[in-house]
C-alpha cells in the first residue's frame, strides 16, 4: 500500500513538474518569437472583424481577392488615419509644453512642500532625485549616436511588423477557406460536421464581440469628447481617443484615461470647475458604458469574468508588453469562445465566464 502511495505521488510530482517546465517553455518561446507573432495575431483579429464586410463584397460582383485587398485597404486608411489624427494632437501638446511646463511648475512645487510636510523625504532626497534625472540626461547626450541608432531600429522595426500585419490580413483574408479546409481534414469525416459547426459559431460570436468592442469605442470617444470639450481641457481631442481606445483594457485602461485626463485638463489650468467636469464626464461615460453600451452592443458574447480579464491583460504585458496588453483580451475572447462550443473543454469556459455559482 505505502509502494503504491509513493509511486502516484512521484507521478503525480513529475507531472506537476514537466506542467511547470510546459509553461516556462510556452511563454519563453511566446517571448523570443514576439516579433514573428505579434503581427500575426493582430491579423488575424483584424481578419475576423472583416470577414463580415468580405463575405457582403463577394456576394456582388468582387472576387474574393479584391474583395479581401478593399477590406486591408479599409483597414490601412483607419488605422493611418487614427496614427495622422494623434500625431496632429501630440504635436499640439509638444508645442504648448513650454507653456504647460510654467504653468505645472508651482503645483510641482506645492508637491514637493507636501511631500517635505507629511513623508519621511527631506529635501536632500528631493534635491538628489531631481538631480539623478538631470544627470541622466546629460550622460544620454554622450550617447546620442547609440542611442538615435536605437530609435532608428525601434521606428524601422515597427514599420516592418506594421507593413507585414497588413500582408498577414490579406492572405488570411483571402485564404480563409483554405485554412478552414485544413482543420476540417485534421478530423476524421464522423466528426468534421462537429468541428465545422464549432468553427462556423466560434468565428460568428468572436466577430460580434470585435464589432461590438469598436463601436463601443467610437460612442465612447464622441461622449468623452463632449464631456471634456464642455469642460475646458485642453487637447481634449487626444484624450478622448486614447481613453476609449485603452477601454480594450478593462478597469487599467480606464484609470490612465482619468489620469491623462487630469494631467492635461486640471494640473494645467488649476480650475476646479475642469476638475468637476473631468469627473463627471467619467462618471457618466463610465455609467452609460458599464450599464447601456456594454450589455446592448457588446451584450453577452462573450462574457469573461474580471479576475481572468486581469491576469491576461498583466500576462499579456509581460509577455508582450502593450501589444500584448491589447491583444490579450479578445484572444482570451476567443479561446473563451471555443471553449464553450467543445464539450470536454466547457468547464474552462465555465471558469473563464462570469456565470453564477
Amino acid at each position: 500500500m505505502e509502494k503504491i502511495t509513493s509511486s502516484k505521488g512521484k507521478q503525480i510530482l513529475i507531472y506537476a513538474t514537466l506542467f511547470l517546465v510546459g509553461i516556462y517553455v510556452l511563454f519563453l518561446s511566446l517571448v523570443k518569437a514576439s516579433s514573428f507573432l505579434i503581427p500575426l495575431a493582430t491579423a488575424t483579429i483584424l481578419a475576423l472583424l472583416m470577414i463580415p464586410l468580405s463575405r457582403r463584397m463577394e456576394k456582388t460582383f468582387l472576387n474574393r481577392s479584391t474583395s479581401s485587398l478593399l477590406s486591408t485597404f479599409i483597414v490601412l486608411l483607419v488605422s493611418v488615419g487614427f496614427m495622422a489624427l494623434v500625431s496632429m494632437q501630440v504635436k499640439t501638446v509638444v508645442d504648448d509644453w513650454p507653456q504647460i511646463k510654467e504653468t505645472m511648475k508651482p503645483k510641482v512645487e506645492n508637491l514637493k512642500a507636501f511631500l517635505l510636510e507629511h513623508t519621511p523625504l527631506n529635501a536632500k532626497d528631493l534635491e538628489s532625485s531631481d538631480q539623478g534625472s538631470g544627470g541622466f540626461l546629460m550622460n544620454s547626450n554622450s550617447n546620442a549616436g547609440q542611442k538615435a541608432a536605437t530609435f532608428l531600429n525601434k521606428v524601422l522595426g515597427f514599420f516592418g511588423d506594421y507593413l507585414l500585419t497588413f500582408i498577414y490580413l490579406f492572405f488570411l483574408l483571402n485564404y480563409r477557406h483554405r485554412f478552414k479546409k485544413f482543420l476540417l481534414l485534421l478530423f476524421p469525416d464522423s466528426k468534421r460536421h462537429k468541428v465545422q459547426s464549432v468553427i462556423e459559431n466560434s468565428a460568428k460570436v468572436t466577430q460580434k464581440y470585435l464589432v461590438g468592442k469598436l463601436i463601443l469605442i467610437g460612442l465612447l470617444a464622441v461622449l468623452y469628447a463632449i464631456g471634456l470639450g464642455i469642460s475646458g481641457v485642453n487637447n481634449f481631442i487626444l484624450i478622448s481617443l486614447l481613453a476609449a481606445v485603452l477601454s480594450l483594457l478593462p478597469y487599467i485602461g480606464n484609470i490612465v484615461g482619468f489620469g491623462l485626463a487630469m494631467i492635461f485638463g486640471y494640473l494645467v489650468s488649476g480650475e476646479t470647475g475642469i476638475l468637476i467636469g473631468i469627473v463627471l464626464t467619467f462618471t457618466v461615460a463610465q455609467f452609460v458604458e458599464s450599464y447601456i453600451l456594454e450589455p446592448y452592443i457588446v451584450g453577452d458574447q462573450v462574457d469573461l469574468h474580471p479576475f481572468f480579464v486581469i491576469l491576461a491583460v498583466i500576462i499579456g504585458g509581460m509577455v508582450w508588453g502593450i501589444a500584448g496588453m491589447v491583444l490579450s483580451i479578445p484572444i482570451l475572447a476567443i479561446v473563451n469562445v471555443v471553449f464553450d462550443h467543445i464539450s470536454p473543454l466547457k468547464p474552462f469556459g465555465f471558469l473563464l465566464s462570469k456565470e453564477k455559482d
